[in-house]
């Protein structure tokens, strides 16, 4: 999976079948989950970085987006095979970085 040259990957990329995924609406619902509660920012951060590209800063768009291939892996992952790319809520992305909260080692 690839974008048209020049096409920025926040503006639509093809999933499974050549569906149209809405990579911008996805990331707008997660950053305003993340916003909306600031005790789970450096989780939200410490995500990004996880997930973030080799060498994002590189490549257009230059933002820390995972790649195209991964997120749609995490999709299916989520939400099953058949499950839309608009399925991701505000709800999930908090109840996931709760989670990461809880599981990650504490240093001391």
């Amino acid at each position: 999976m690839s974008t048209a040259p020049g096409r920025a990957p926040g503006a639509t990329h093809a999933g499974a079948g050549g569906a149209s995924r809405p990579f911008g609406r996805q990331v707008v619902v997660l950053v305003a989950a993340v916003v909306a509660h600031p005790s789970l920012w450096w989780a939200g951060l410490a995500a990004v970085a996880r997930i973030a590209r080799t060498r994002w800063w590189r490549r257009h768009p230059f933002l820390p987006l995972p790649g195209a291939s991964y997120w749609h892996f995490r999709l299916v992952t989520a939400y099953g095979a058949e499950g839309p790319a608009s399925a991701i809520t505000g709800n999930d992305v908090v109840a996931y970085l709760r989670w990461c909260q809880r599981t990650r080692p504490h240093r001391g």
